[in-house]
């Protein structure tokens, strides 16, 4: 589906989260995903750091879900693989829901299954840009000042890491680099 139904919010009130569809982001789901960026972020997004490490890199396809909901993409969270250092890891962003789902729940169904598939297929390390009080429900915590570096400015106290194994990001430590396959 490349349209967002703009009639969704008319029937919000009938919305059950029991009734969204997580899955694997698809190809296909590629121009609904980018109107969803466009609504919530806007064409400031692409200048953002996260999104210049991502550039030109595809999402982790196991690990990137997508909500849908009567037919319609209506959030979406991707996973790029990076490396900090010579860590392996994922670099978790955007995570986007329509607006008129805010707060009912899609993204953070999106945010525990995407990490727990991140678990499942061995990956160790998740890293974000974002706000704490959100993502620490998820495991995340600040990374230690100076540990990781990334290739534009970021406030460090939105730099955020989560480990998928216990001890993942002792030793961990240097710039910032896209690894995963070219979009």
């Amino acid at each position: 589906m490349t349209a967002i139904d703009l009639s969704l919010a008319r029937s919000l009130d009938a919305f059950r989260l029991a009734d969204v569809v997580f899955r694997p982001e698809t190809a296909e789901d590629a121009a609904a995903i980018d109107a969803i960026h466009d609504v919530t972020f806007g064409p400031g997004r692409y200048a953002r750091t996260a999104f210049r490490i991502r550039e030109g890199h595809a999402a982790d396809g196991p690990t990137s879900l997508v909500a849908v909901y009567r037919g319609d993409v209506v959030g979406s969270v991707r996973l790029t693989a990076i490396a900090v250092g010579d860590t392996p890891a994922l670099l978790l962003g955007p995570l986007a829901v329509l607006p008129a789902l805010k707060n009912l729940g899609v993204g953070k169904a999106l945010m525990r299954l995407s990490l727990e598939a991140a678990r499942q297929r061995g990956h160790r390390l998740v890293v974000l840009v974002g706000d704490l009080p959100y993502y620490r429900p998820f495991g995340f915590g600040p990374v230690p000042a100076g540990r990781v570096i990334l290739p534009g400015p970021v406030d460090p106290a939105r730099l955020l890491w989560a480990e998928l194994v216990p001890g993942a990001s002792a030793g961990v430590g240097g710039s910032v680099r896209a690894t995963g396959p070219t979009a």
